[in-house]
């Protein structure tokens, strides 16, 4: 996303919050989506540096997975298998998807660059579907992608070189999946997941942070917008203090939640910017997470904003 496009937004999200994410709110507390869902497309014959391949995992769920990898890779020579990154993308659990233009260009970027196979994981949406639907569903991708659905997979990437990747509620849905998954490590085999990243993750909580008090008018995800998108995504009934939204309550709750992440030896990064009203979030959490003995980085730069 451009600067000249983080100046131009055609809706203030602070005057118009529900607008802002694509959405009418009616009286009686229902939303109407403005636009349709994207349909997947199959874009495997894109003249590009990646190729893609879209596959259903749950036709009843209507979710599904984007295979993206490098596509000198199809013309090597050698048989090399690179590391597997399995990619949530962002969106408040409520709008985007895995065709949003933002995620397509970084998955993109990770699969040509680094390089690495990705799999960029569509799961549903609330508030239709609230959480852990969310959660539910990348857990069943995680099994789905274990038994190599696709000869993409089998060929080229490397399943013991796993990690899991997401951006804004991406990066909650990797951080709760990923204390998920390492209770049942074994059942996963032989997808060996080494890491978790989470991008600007998205979390909240009742009482506000510094930076979203400073932020509280940011053009890009000021708190008005986060609090709409945890009242659609959360539980009915539940408040941003809940487990999925604040990842405190669940650890104060559960000091041992992070034992088996420890014991298998996987890493943490999560990264960050000044201009997010929601980096004061971060940075405790990486705190806290180092208290408890995980191995955790922070990578938090100035001058960015929620989304870039």
């Amino acid at each position: 996303m451009s600067d000249q496009n983080h100046q131009t937004m055609p809706i203030d999200p602070n005057v118009d919050p529900y607008g802002y994410v694509g959405m009418v709110r009616h009286p009686d507390g229902s939303i109407t989506r403005l636009q349709e869902p994207l349909v997947p497309v199959d874009t495997s014959n894109d003249h590009s540096q990646v190729i893609t391949k879209d596959i259903v995992i749950n036709s009843s769920k209507n979710t599904w997975a984007r295979i993206i990898l490098p596509r000198q890779l199809l013309h090597s020579t050698t048989t090399t298998k690179l590391p597997l990154v399995i990619y949530f993308h962002g969106g408040g659990f409520v709008v985007a998807s895995v065709d949003t233009p933002i995620f397509q260009g970084l998955y993109a970027s990770i699969a040509s660059e680094i390089p690495a196979v990705v799999v960029s994981i569509e799961y549903r949406q609330a508030p239709e579907h609230r959480l852990p639907a969310a959660y539910q569903d990348c857990l069943e991708a995680l099994h789905w992608i274990k038994n190599k659905p696709d000869e993409l997979l089998a060929n080229y990437a490397d399943f013991s070189k796993c990690f899991l990747m997401g951006t804004s509620a991406g990066g909650n849905i990797a951080y709760h999946l990923g204390i998920d998954a390492a209770l049942i490590w074994d059942n996963l085999k032989p997808l060996e997941i080494k890491g978790l990243i989470l991008n600007q993750p998205f979390f909240g909580g009742n009482e506000r942070t510094q930076s979203e008090v400073k932020l509280a008018n940011d053009k890009m995800l000021p708190p008005i917008v986060s609090d709409i998108m945890w009242e659609l995504g959360l539980p009915e009934g539940a408040d941003r203090d809940h487990e999925y939204s604040n990842p405190m309550v669940g650890i104060k709750s559960n000091p041992n939640l992070f034992d088996q992440v420890k014991l298998l030896g996987w890493k943490m990064l999560v990264t960050g910017c000044d201009g997010d009203p929601l980096i004061d979030r971060q940075i405790n959490l990486v705190r806290v997470l180092k208290e408890l003995g995980v191995q955790v980085e922070g990578s938090f730069t100035h001058g960015a904003y929620h989304g870039s």
